[in-house]
């Protein structure tokens, strides 16, 4: 079957082995405490901006057998809940395989999703998070899922479906929703906004959460996939939600007038 080849090596992040796992091993810290998550947000902007941020969620997860990444389609293509076809995706580390008994059973058990390899295809939410799979948890199989344009109580159905499909046969599995925060606007503005949406997630409201989104005009990517993730996880015995970044891309360039901001978390049983 098909090798979902690299689309943004090189560009969000090194090009060559050596310097990508140079850069993945120094952006995940070392630690001596396991962390036994359900769930984590990172964000999917170029490692030398967000990269820290995520690596920060990443660090000492408890190794999982396969790891759902749920990313936004920010280009529109194919189908609105998208789980990818492929054999494997391949970035500079080497390639990692797809879960695809896993994607079957997801689609066969609900009519919301659909196997459709187009939609992941260049997209760069999925494939950034890729390389801190293969360095956190290198055994790992991973699960891709593009989220367009879906109702905000489809996004909560398919939650609940994916609960139910990963409680069947890979109750191990960790949940990963990519996102970025607010866009293109100063640094103090930013966080007053994503504050808001923030208080949804640390409060496990995935509803409250899309709903505070399009109500203040937040410029979230990634709402959508957040919500099905973090519905998904309470779903699976989910109780708190442990913040681990909040920054912005101002914090490298030096400049705070027009950023785009970045969060992460951990969701825990």
């Amino acid at each position: 079957m098909e090798i979902r080849e690299p689309a943004v090596a090189g560009m969000f992040y090194p090009g060559d082995a050596a310097g990508l796992r140079r850069q993945v091993e120094a952006l995940i810290p070392r630690t001596e405490s396991p962390v036994d998550a359900l769930a984590i947000v990172a964000p999917h902007a170029g490692y030398v901006y967000s990269g820290a941020c995520a690596g920060l969620a990443w660090s000492g997860l408890v190794p999982r057998d396969t790891i759902v990444i749920v990313g936004v389609n920010h280009r529109g293509i194919g189908a609105s809940l998208a789980v990818d076809a492929h054999a494997a995706w391949r970035t500079p580390l080497g390639e990692t395989r797809v879960d695809l008994e896993l994607a079957r059973a997801l689609t066969d058990g609900s009519p919301l999703f659909s196997l459709d390899s187009r939609a992941g295809m260049h997209e760069h939410s999925l494939e950034v998070q890729v390389p801190f799979v293969q360095m956190a948890a290198p055994e790992a199989s991973i699960l891709p899922i593009t989220v367009g344009a879906v109702a905000p109580e489809k996004i909560i159905e398919a939650g609940v479906m994916l609960a139910a499909t990963i409680r069947s046969i890979r109750p191990n599995a960790l949940l990963v929703a990519s996102t970025d925060m607010s866009h293109y606007i100063s640094a103090a503005a930013a966080e007053r906004m994503d504050r808001q949406a923030i208080e949804r997630i640390m409060a496990l409201d995935p509803s409250g959460l899309m709903r505070v989104v399009m109500i203040r005009h937040i410029s979230m990517c990634g709402v959508a996939p957040t919500a099905l993730v973090l519905k998904a996880a309470m779903e699976r015995g989910a109780s708190r939600v442990e913040e681990v970044c909040y920054t912005h891309s101002g914090a490298v360039t030096g400049d705070d007038s027009e950023v785009v901001a970045y969060w992460s978390g951990r969701i825990l049983a």
